[in-house]
């Protein structure tokens, strides 16, 4: 694959997690340096995750993080583990807690995916 630029391809990134360094690690290796978004010191607000949730497959809900202490404290008391929950609900969990986004998110010309296993990235690179 040639060379892209950093427009094509974004990723919210965690750098202390292994999957989303994995994640980084396997764009680069494919040619492509990504517009990275350390999304814990610069979240996306609630448009910008609205936005991306309209491209990710499973929308809203693949977009939240559903494990770790955070989740465990967390979905109670917003409701999120509720069957019910709604994508708002969602959305402005994540925009209030950045910690609740399922790492690493991936945007790229093949669409988006939070890219658990890491290797999903890859799909996301093609047109």
């Amino acid at each position: 694959m040639s060379a892209n630029t950093a427009g094509d391809v974004t990723i919210w990134h965690n750098p202390a997690c292994s999957t989303s360094r994995q994640a980084l690690e396997l764009i680069r290796a494919a040619g492509v340096e990504p517009h990275v978004v350390l999304y814990l010191k610069d979240p996306p607000d609630r448009a910008a995750l609205a936005r991306l949730a309209t491209r990710v497959e499973g929308g809203a809900g693949a977009l939240l993080r559903r494990k770790g202490d955070r989740w465990k404290e967390l979905a109670p008391v917003l409701g999120l583990d509720r069957p019910d929950v709604t994508d708002a609900a969602i959305l402005d969990a994540i925009a209030a807690h950045p910690e609740l986004l399922n790492r690493p998110v991936v945007a790229g010309p093949g669409g988006a995916a939070a890219c658990r296993p890491p290797e999903r990235a890859l799909d996301l690179l093609s047109r």
